[in-house]
């Protein structure tokens, strides 16, 4: 099992954020990514939809790789399957994503949080639960994304920044003074690959929080702990898609800070 590769998914190239921190942490490991192109975004889908796509692209990682960990990089997948996903494969080790909430109150000076996700996402029971835990400890301003993910995914430039200009004039206003935002947790694994975009609208000193590096961490974690981790360097490289395998080529060429060769995707269902 050591030398299996991490599975991870998403529904589109948002994942690539968390792929990018999986490898620099995880550098010797081997990995498969698959993203479900085919069937995005998953934000603007009804948990049953997300969940039972959710089950086919893991239910294919481990029958096609023989994965020894699964990474969901995704906050809507998270939400709506990561139980069914554990039920699933019991002894299979699982880490999804969630919005950095929590890390956000540790960070804040004023108290005032704003939360970028889709509406699946702020809309699951899993976010509600995270939310009601931390009620007194800080105001979030929770706000849907609707699109911004699909625009990323297209790699509409001024789509791209249009919505973000909509969505952080309904996040402010920004600053270090009561009352005002100090910190966005961006609550989905594509919106990193807007952050500069993003930032344009907050002062520079304002904090941006994403997920992916304590997945990583956890990610490493969870291998220590079955001694699992790759003990020589197989670092290796696999993209998977239900969409255009040049898509994903091209997005992974673009935002992997890490590069094994020429990444080329397969087209798969």
């Amino acid at each position: 099992m050591n030398h299996a590769p991490i599975g991870v998914f998403d529904s589109g190239v948002g994942g690539l954020s968390v792929l990018n921190a999986l490898r620099t942490e995880l550098p010797r490991e081997r990995f498969v990514y698959f993203a479900d192109a085919g069937h995005a975004p998953y934000g603007e889908r009804g948990d049953a939809y997300v969940a039972a796509r959710s089950l086919t692209v893991a239910r294919q990682l481990v029958e096609r790789h023989a994965i020894k960990a699964l990474v969901v990089a995704c906050n809507t997948a998270t939400a709506a399957a990561i139980h069914l996903l554990r039920a699933a494969w019991p002894a299979l080790p699982l880490v999804g994503v969630e919005p950095a909430l929590k890390p956000a109150v540790t960070l804040s000076a004023t108290g005032h949080i704003a939360v970028l996700a889709t509406r699946g996402t702020l809309d699951s029971s899993k976010f509600g639960t995270l939310h009601a835990t931390l009620a007194g400890q800080a105001t979030f301003r929770l706000v849907p994304c609707d699109g911004l993910a699909r625009a990323i995914e297209a790699s509409d430039a001024a789509e791209v920044a249009a919505l973000c200009a909509r969505y952080m004039a309904a996040a402010g206003p920004f600053g270090f003074s009561p009352g005002q935002v100090d910190t966005v947790v961006l609550g989905c694994t594509h919106y990193p690959f807007a952050a500069d975009e993003l930032r344009r609208h907050a002062g520079s000193a304002v904090r941006f929080i994403d997920t992916g590096t304590p997945v990583a961490l956890q990610t490493r974690r969870l291998l220590m702990a079955t001694n699992a981790l790759a003990d020589m360097d197989t670092a290796d490289l696999q993209l998977e898609t239900s969409g255009a395998p040049e898509a994903l080529a091209t997005a992974a060429a673009q935002w992997l800070t890490l590069r094994i060769g020429k990444p080329l995707a397969t087209a798969l269902g």
